[in-house]
C-alpha cells in the first residue's frame, strides 16, 4: 500500500479527527483551514497560499474585517431567530450551538475579541435584550420582521385610539357635570330668595319684647266688620285684665312694705 493511501488507518484517523471541532486559535479564516496542532498552524502560515491571502487582506483590512463581523452577526442572529425566538437563553448556549458548524465565521476574525463584547454590542444596538446575572449573560431575541413590526404598529395604534376615546368620554362627562351645576345655581338662588331671612336679636336681660300678629286678608263686607269687632272686644277685655293684675300687684307690694315697717 502507498504511504498516503485513502483507506489506511492513519488516513481514516486523520479524517475522523478533522470532523470534530478543533481549537479556535489554530484556524485560519482567510484560508478557511483548520489545523490540528500548533505545528500544523505554523506550517500553514509559511505556505504560499496563506501568504497570498495575507497580501489580499493587507490591501483593505478594514473592509474584510467588517465583512466577517457582519457575517458573524447575521448568522448568530439567524440562529437566535430560528432556535430561540421567544425565549431567554444564556449567551454561551447560543454560541456553543453556533460553533457546531465547522465552517462558521470564527470570532477571532471579527471586531469582537470576546463573547461578552459581542453580547454588549447586541444590547447597545437594540437587536437583543441583554441581562447580566450571576450565572452569566442572558439574551432575548427582539423580532424585527416586517410582519411583527406591522403588528406592533397596529397594536400601538389601537392603544392610542382607546386613549383618545377615553379622553373624549371624560370631557363629555365633565361638560355634563358643568351644565348640571349651572342649572342648579339659579334654582338654589330662587329657593334662598323665597326663604325668610332670620336675624338673631341680642337683647339685654329685663327688656320686654312685644309681638304683633299680622292677620291674613279679610273678606270685604259685613264679615270683615264683625271680625274686627270681635278682636276689639277681646283686646279690651285683655287690657282690663292686665290693668287689674297690675293694680293688685301694686297693692300687694304696698301691703308688704307696710307690714315690714310695722315689724
Amino acid at each position: 500500500m502507498g504511504k498516503n493511501d485513502f483507506l489506511t488507518p492513519k488516513a481514516i484517523a486523520n479524517r475522523i479527527k478533522a470532523k470534530g471541532l478543533q481549537k479556535l486559535r489554530w484556524y485560519c479564516q482567510m484560508c478557511q483551514k483548520q489545523c490540528r496542532d500548533e505545528n500544523g498552524f505554523k506550517c500553514h502560515c509559511m505556505s504560499e497560499s496563506h501568504q497570498r491571502q495575507m497580501q489580499i487582506f493587507g490591501q483593505n483590512p478594514d473592509r474584510i474585517l467588517s465583512g466577517y463581523s457582519e457575517e458573524f452577526e447575521q448568522n448568530f442572529l439567524e440562529l437566535m431567530k430560528r432556535s430561540h425566538r421567544f425565549s431567554r437563553v444564556a449567551a454561551t448556549v447560543v454560541y456553543n450551538e453556533f460553533i457546531h458548524d465547522r465552517h462558521h465565521v470564527h470570532m477571532n476574525s471579527t471586531q469582537w475579541a470576546t463573547l461578552t463584547e459581542f453580547v454588549k454590542y447586541l444590547g447597545r444596538t437594540g437587536k437583543c435584550k441583554v441581562e447580566e446575572t450571576p450565572k452569566g449573560w442572558f439574551i432575548t431575541y427582539i423580532d424585527r420582521d416586517s410582519e411583527t413590526i406591522f403588528k406592533e404598529k397596529m397594536k400601538n395604534k389601537r392603544i392610542k385610539l382607546d386613549m383618545v376615546e377615553e379622553e373624549k368620554q371624560e370631557k363629555e362627562i365633565q361638560k355634563q357635570i358643568e351644565k348640571a351645576e349651572q342649572l342648579k345655581m339659579p334654582l338654589e338662588s330662587e329657593e334662598n330668595s323665597k326663604q325668610p331671612v332670620t336675624k338673631e336679636l341680642n337683647l339685654e336681660s329685663g327688656v320686654k319684647i312685644g309681638f304683633t300678629l299680622g292677620g291674613g286678608n279679610v273678606a270685604k263686607g259685613e264679615s270683615s266688620n264683625n271680625a274686627r269687632l270681635v278682636f276689639e272686644e277681646e283686646e279690651n277685655e285683655n287690657k282690663k285684665k292686665n290693668e287689674e293684675k297690675e293694680n293688685s300687684g301694686r297693692k300687694n307690694a304696698l301691703e308688704e312694705l307696710m307690714r315690714k315697717r310695722r315689724r
